[in-house]
């Protein structure tokens, strides 16, 4: 992918990678196997964009996510910030460095510790970077973010098994924007939430978006949902992003068979409007024995001989549209008309 990086760019991931491996556990007796979980990928996220990673089940999208925020340490690659590659520097470096990264995580039950209360949880980055300087000014803090995200300020010595899942979402949110990032991995903060409360949750964060002005990398598997708060979307597909581009180029002319799937897939709220169902075969292959060449013709409906052979680079198809496919061809019929996407308000 050869994309040209400008001021407005403010994350830069090059030929990113990472390989999980078994070797020197507990194999009882099996070679050591290894699972290529995100293989050499590269983007860009611009200044108080929204950038949304879709894709199915296992394809390493969380993976990517903490990738770039060294949860988890690349095997291989790159992850700039403002020019500055964050794969050098050392763990206290990286310490400081998340006052700007910041991360809201899936499970808005499990990511919320039990024996602490909402201020105390939402006031630990506060503290952790020495952003207050007393208990009263961390309080004053605290009770800014709760209404900022749609609580009330009361609840700050309430625990978190006394909220709903959409109200401890908040509250991971308030947590997250505390102590105000440039930069947030939102890791399929709704799918766990009902369809009502999703609605409410991604207009919230599209309005503090606009506020903040952060930009998001937004995980998510819902491609209603992405519509909604994406500007860019990246198809990723064992490890590969497959497809890169801006939200309605990619949903209206989809060029990657395997987008064109998935979208195709998405129901459609008007039975009179044109669409055509694209039902692929065979199942996903294992991430740790992924095919040679294009990762997806095994599944492929237009698959030929190269394409068992040769990778298919990330290639710009129109200006900035990234497809890796050796036959991409943008959608003659829209798989996702404008009314597929539900409003949201």
């Amino acid at each position: 992918m050869n994309e040209t990086n400008t001021q407005d760019d403010l994350i830069t991931v090059r030929d990113l990678g990472k390989t999980f491996s078994d070797a020197g556990g507990l194999t009882l007796g099996k070679t050591p196997s290894s699972v290529r979980a995100v293989d050499g990928v590269s983007f860009t996220v611009k200044r108080a964009e929204t950038l949304a990673l879709v894709g199915e089940s296992g394809c390493g999208k969380s993976t990517l996510g903490r990738l770039l925020l060294r949860l988890i340490e690349p095997t291989e690659g790159q992850v700039l910030m403002d020019g500055v590659d964050l794969t050098r520097f050392s763990r206290g470096e990286m310490r400081a460095m998340r006052e700007k990264m910041q991360m809201i995580f899936q499970d808005p039950y499990g990511s919320l510790s039990p024996r602490r209360s909402i201020a105390q949880i939402v006031a630990e980055p506060l503290e952790v970077f020495g952003l207050v300087k007393s208990r009263q000014q961390a309080r004053d803090r605290v009770a800014e973010l709760l209404t900022q995200v749609g609580l009330s300020p009361t609840f700050m010595d309430r625990y978190p098994r006394q909220f709903s899942g959409g109200q401890r979402q908040r509250i991971g949110i308030a947590r997250a924007i505390s102590v105000n990032p440039k930069f947030i991995v939102a890791d399929e903060p709704v799918s766990a939430l009902d369809v009502s409360v999703q609605a409410q949750v991604v207009n919230l964060m599209q309005d503090l978006q606009e506020q903040h002005k952060f930009s998001y990398l937004f995980i998510a598997h819902d491609l209603s949902v992405v519509r909604h708060i994406a500007d860019r979307v990246a198809v990723m597909y064992l490890g590969r992003i497959v497809e890169i581009g801006p939200k309605d180029r990619v949903y209206d002319r989809p060029s990657h068979p395997y987008t064109q799937a998935l979208l195709s897939a998405v129901p459609e709220p008007d039975p009179d409007a044109p669409k055509t169902r694209i039902v692929l075969k065979g199942d996903v292959p294992s991430p740790a024995n992924v095919p040679p060449g294009c990762s997806f013709h095994t599944r492929c409906p237009i698959a030929e001989a190269i394409c068992r052979t040769e990778r298919p680079p990330l290639a710009e198809t129109v200006p900035g549209h990234f497809v890796a496919c050796h036959f991409a061809k943008p959608n003659p019929i829209p798989v996702a008309p404008r009314t597929a996407a539900p409003a949201i308000v």
